[in-house]
């Protein structure tokens, strides 16, 4: 089995693939080459996690606190719009799962970022949802959620 880190991040993928607006265009990357037939899509990553012992115990529960990026991006005209929409498709998923699929113990949307750069041929609009996904496991499983 993998890493719950990896684990969570997949199932977090599963949920956001077949979006109205991104369909299948889900990578698990934030190095994803993203050609304009990949477009709109959305870009699924981690970035920190903290960690904590919660008990002094062999082995040792920890609790863990997981920084999640759903990054959606599009490409057109004007595409404040068209994020906002990725943004709310993305949103409604990860409410339907707030454990992540019995993964985490809670998840929750902690800040949302917008770009757009206008500097090629076309607008390029990025949306930046991280979510924070807390989840336990013992220090010697890092596999198995508890």
């Amino acid at each position: 089995m993998a890493h719950l880190r990896q684990q969570i991040r997949e199932r977090i993928a599963t949920l956001c693939t077949g979006l109205s607006t991104t369909g299948s265009n889900v990578f698990q990357s934030r190095l994803y080459p993203i050609e304009d037939s990949s477009l709109p899509c959305l870009l699924i990553y981690t970035t920190s996690e903290d960690s904590e012992v919660i008990e002094m115990a062999t082995p040792r529960p920890m609790q863990r606190s997981l920084s999640v990026v759903i990054q959606g991006v599009y490409s057109a005209t004007q595409p404040d719009d068209n994020l906002d929409t990725i943004a709310k498709e993305v949103e409604v998923v990860m409410a339907g799962d707030k454990d992540i699929n019995s993964l985490a113990s809670s998840s929750y949307l902690q800040s949302t970022e917008i770009e757009v750069n206008a500097e090629g041929t076309k607008p390029i609009g990025v949306i930046r949802l991280t979510y924070i996904v807390d989840y336990r496991n013992v220090d010697n499983d890092p596999e198995t959620a508890i």
